[in-house]
């Protein structure tokens, strides 16, 4: 018994010494960066930026790989069954949250098989409207679709998407009735909102600017915690006095979850580093992102938060997939 002891014990020992050399010799090879949708995008976009300031910190070439289908499962999926080992990271939006509520299964257990390292980077909405409605401020968007029940219309890039779930929640919230037009791209909305065919959207920042800023939509809240720099004179929604309407188009980098925790740490300590770099700032700023950087414990903390605020939206909401 003694005897066998000794080995389990000698076993163990051995393991955590090799675990503690893996961690202090990572990253000896390249790295892959898992994007689950096609190049363009905002994902894409933030995920090549940071691949490369991450690459240059960790001193390994972080490439990024693009894996789109079905909102984001796809991509998710392949980092979840991957090998954990810390070379194969993901980096995701809030469909990660949304997918599991929303879609009748996932290939994936998100909080046993997956593990956020950083929340890095934050991206409010914007509430955009019709010029034809003749509102300036929330309080009057929130009067008229109170007074004229059945006559709004809301945009999206699709069901499930952030900006869905955002009107649906503002319907929720203020008890006004609008229907939900899901467009292939959000781009389309805009030409429609002109036109007064619809009447809202909870927009990205970036998509919504050259429109506001050209007096063909009027914004007229953001969706953060607090005020945003690009629209400085409009209230937060919060402000405007919904409590505790916050949307944020999030993104974070994940690692499957039975990654050795000083890999994780390493990893941590390599984005919050990445992310303080001018030019890294300057990327984000030009798609409407702000670096923001997190604990591995306050991203878990985080992303579980708007895990049950979404699941709470569809089940209230009654929403299917298409």
């Amino acid at each position: 018994m003694a005897i066998k002891l000794k080995s389990i014990c000698a076993a163990i020992g051995l393991s955590l010494v090799s675990s503690a050399t893996f961690a202090q010799s990572y990253p000896t090879k390249p790295v892959r960066l898992v994007l689950p949708y096609s190049p363009g995008g905002v994902v894409d976009t933030i995920g090549r930026t940071l691949a490369q300031h991450l690459g240059d910190v960790l001193g390994q070439p972080v490439i990024p790989d693009n894996r789109p289908g079905a909102g984001g499962i796809v991509g998710t999926d392949v980092v979840a069954h991957g090998q954990a080992d810390g070379y194969l990271l993901l980096l995701m939006d809030p469909a990660i949250v949304i997918n599991p509520s929303l879609q009748e299964s996932v290939p994936y257990d998100l909080f046993k098989q997956l593990t956020p390292i950083s929340v890095i980077s934050s991206s409010p909405l914007v509430l955009v409207v019709a010029p034809d409605l003749n509102v300036k401020t929330f309080d009057e968007f929130v009067a008229f679709g109170k007074a004229n029940p059945g006559k709004l219309n809301f945009a999206s890039a699709g069901v499930g998407t952030t900006p869905h779930l955002a009107g649906e929640m503002f319907k929720q919230t203020t008890g006004i009735s609008a229907v939900h037009i899901p467009y292939k791209g959000i781009a389309a909305s805009y030409t429609d909102m002109m036109t007064n065919k619809v009447q809202f959207a909870f927009s990205s920042i970036a998509g919504a600017q050259p429109f506001t800023s050209a007096n063909k939509l009027v914004a007229l809240a953001t969706t953060g915690d607090t005020r945003n720099d690009v629209y400085p004179d409009k209230p937060t929604v919060v402000e405007a006095g919904l409590k505790g309407f916050v949307v944020d188009l999030w993104l974070t980098v994940f690692v499957a979850a039975d990654t050795p925790a000083e890999v994780k740490a390493k990893l941590n300590n390599a984005i919050k580093t990445a992310l303080a770099k001018d030019e890294l700032k300057a990327a984000f700023a030009r798609v409407g992102a702000a670096p923001k950087g997190t604990t591995t414990e306050q991203a878990a903390t985080f992303v579980k938060a708007d895990y049950d605020k979404w699941k709470k939206v569809i089940a209230d909401g009654n929403i299917k997939p298409n």
